[in-house]
C-alpha cells in the first residue's frame, strides 16, 4: 500500500510538472501592417515597463520601414554596438537610446524598428536567439525613457546582414549591433 501511494504522489508531480512548464505556448499576433518578412518577438508588459519571459510572436514587414537619409538624424540613430556574447547595453549604447527616446518623443507619428544583429560565430538559432534579446533590451530601456511599446518593432537578423563583412575582430565588433529604421 505504501509504494502504491509513492507512486501516485510521484505521478501527480510529474503530470503538474509537465501541465506547468509543457504548456506555456506564445499568442501569435500580426503587425499593423498585417503581414511580415521576419518574424520576431515582442515582450509584453505595461506601457511603463516590459515583463520578464512573456514573449509573444509578431510578424514584423520590415520593408515598411526605411534608413534614415537625414544627416543629422543618423547622428541620433547611430548603431549600438554590443560585447561578444552579450546583451546588456554599454553606457555609450544607454546615451545613444537617450538621444533616440529625445527624439521620438518630440516626434510621436514615427514608429521604429530595430533589428538586432550579431557577428558569424555561433549556430544561426543561437544567433538569431541573441539578436532578439539584443533589440528587446534597447526596447525595454527606450520604454522605460518613456517612448510608447506600440511604436517599437524588433527583428532578429543574427549574423544573416553583417555590416563587415570580414573575419576579424574588429569586423565582428561592427556586427555586434542593434541597427534603427523608422517609418
Amino acid at each position: 500500500m505504501r509504494q502504491y501511494v509513492k507512486a501516485l504522489t510521484m505521478a501527480t508531480c510529474i503530470v503538474a510538472l509537465v501541465f506547468c512548464f509543457g504548456c506555456g505556448g506564445g499568442t501569435q499576433v500580426k503587425d499593423d501592417t498585417g503581414a511580415g518578412t521576419g518574424t520576431s518577438t515582442q515582450t509584453s508588459g505595461s506601457d511603463r515597463g516590459i515583463g520578464e519571459g512573456e514573449l509573444v510572436e509578431k510578424d514584423v514587414d520590415a520593408s515598411q520601414y526605411s534608413e534614415i537619409d537625414d544627416a543629422s538624424l543618423q547622428a541620433v540613430f547611430a548603431d549600438i554596438t554590443f560585447d561578444y556574447d552579450d546583451f546588456s547595453l554599454k553606457p555609450s549604447a544607454k546615451e545613444t537610446l537617450k538621444g533616440i527616446a529625445e527624439w521620438l518623443l518630440k516626434n510621436t507619428s514615427t514608429q521604429i524598428l530595430i533589428e538586432g544583429h550579431c557577428d558569424e560565430r555561433g549556430t544561426n538559432e543561437y544567433n538569431l536567439a541573441l539578436g532578439e534579446r539584443r533589440a528587446n533590451s534597447a526596447k525595454k530601456y527606450l520604454v522605460q525613457l518613456g517612448v510608447a511599446r506600440n511604436r517599437i518593432a524588433t527583428i532578429s537578423y543574427g549574423e544573416e546582414k553583417p555590416a563587415d563583412p570580414g573575419h576579424t575582430e574588429a569586423a565582428w565588433a561592427k556586427n555586434r549591433r542593434c541597427h534603427f529604421l523608422t517609418r
